[in-house]
């Protein structure tokens, strides 16, 4: 197969890793991609998406893969489809469930799929009122896109009010913010849960579990995540079915009601509270970085999943999950999340440790490639992956990893699945 790859992190990188290694029949494409993709296939640059699409068509692309929101709430996949090209993501107007998290609540409340009590609205007084009747902390979210960051988890009523009159007056997150949802917090343990879509049918990958914040025992400022495992022992088959009768399903029937079926990966962001799960958020694609440890704990070939996923035919793949963990950890650079770093040339030690070599490996994103060498260029760098058979074991060869790769900055959290370890 011919297979174009949207997007340039480590989640498109881990997607074509794990697609280049069921086979070598397959030509791998990415757009734009990184430094370090071009070694699993090529690299291009055509940022018009007719222009994508066209060259697509005449490149004989046989399956194209949307890895980030952005593309999805542009439209992509509908002048994907427009061209006769199998494309495997949401269209524009499903893609909203991500694109506008006022539209994703309503969607929650219309079809009662569990979700926190919440108002949204684009009024400062209104947004004040609520929070007057609340309990802090209080959550105050963005409505449009905000790369991950667009959600303030207020100490206070006062914190509150000033997050939802910044948000409004647009100079938090300018115009993703001019409308808002506030709404209670939870407090519970928080999940991943992703689900493959056709429109009709659906498959459930393993839980996974992300690490947010920079630092050590979730501390300091909101990330797009430093770290994550799967599949998590905090989940048992009694949530994993409540997820699916009264989330996943309603939710595939709703979107067809509303004219927008769903298709690709619906993310289910759960809180699970007293042993029930409630829906934090939806996002419309998968997590990073949950794919990068997802993607090889599938036996089932990801191209298979996706193309089956694109081509509405999920109810006659068996899907296949290896028996094992898989812990990713982050390396961010040195200025990460505040701001941009030096490039620093990247350094990887030859492995001759078996069990390293054996059951870890590294997922590439903020990289770029001069005279065949790599540089780290600023945000999540790369992620050290390790397996095994269970997650304490998967932990320590991911670290084991982490020891093995150099650049100037380098910045880790030393306590990825501490949760599943304490």
């Amino acid at each position: 197969m011919n297979i174009l790859i949207l997007g340039s992190g480590g989640r498109e990188y881990s997607i074509g890793l794990a697609i280049s290694k069921e086979t070598e029949e397959h030509n791998l494409y990415f757009m734009p991609g990184n430094g370090a993709t071009d070694n699993l296939g090529t690299n291009i640059n055509i940022k018009d998406y007719n222009e994508l699409a066209s060259w697509s068509k005449e490149n004989r692309i046989d399956l194209t893969i949307v890895g980030p929101e952005a593309p999805l709430v542009d439209g992509v996949v509908d002048i994907f489809k427009e061209n006769g090209l199998t494309v495997f993501g949401p269209s524009k107007a499903a893609a909203q469930l991500e694109g506008s998290k006022v539209y994703m609540k309503n969607i929650l409340k219309k079809y009662n799929i569990p979700t926190a009590a919440f108002i949204e609205t684009t009024n400062e007084k209104e947004a004040h009122d609520f929070i007057d009747t609340m309990t802090a902390p209080i959550v105050v979210k963005a409505d449009g896109l905000c790369g991950g960051k667009g959600v303030i988890i207020a100490q206070s009523k006062e914190e509150a009010k000033e997050a939802a009159s910044d948000m409004l007056a647009g100079t938090s997150f300018g115009d993703a913010g001019t409308s808002i949802v506030v709404e209670e917090f939870l407090d519970g343990y928080e999940l991943s849960i992703f689900a493959i879509c056709d429109g009709e049918n659906y498959k459930v990958l393993p839980a996974a579990q992300d690490h947010k914040r920079i630092g050590d025992g979730d501390t300091g400022p909101n990330t797009g995540g430093m770290g994550a495992y799967a599949p998590t022992p905090l989940v048992n088959d009694d949530i994993y079915k409540k997820v699916e009768e009264r989330v996943i399903k309603p939710t595939l029937e709703g979107m067809k009601q509303e004219g927008a079926p769903f298709e690709g990966v619906l993310f289910i962001g759960v809180m699970v509270v007293n042993g029930e799960p409630i829906i934090l958020e939806y996002n419309v694609r998968f997590g990073d970085p949950e794919c990068e440890i997802l993607m090889p704990l599938l036996e089932t070939p990801v191209s298979e999943l996706f193309y089956k996923g694109a081509t509405k035919q999920l109810d006659k793949l068996d899907i296949k999950i290896k028996d094992e963990f898989g812990v990713a950890v982050v390396m961010a650079s040195a200025n990460y999340p505040y701001g941009s770093s030096e490039p620093a040339e990247i350094i990887v030690d030859d492995i001759v440790d078996e069990d390293i070599l054996n059951n870890t490996h590294i997922s590439y994103a903020g990289v770029s490639k001069e005279d065949d060498k790599l540089f780290a260029t600023g945000g999540r760098v790369l992620l050290c992956v390790g397996f095994g058979d269970s997650i304490k074991k998967a932990r320590d060869r991911a670290y084991a990893l982490c020891g093995q790769v150099h650049f100037a900055g380098k910045k880790i959290r030393t306590d990825i699945a501490y949760q599943a370890l304490k």
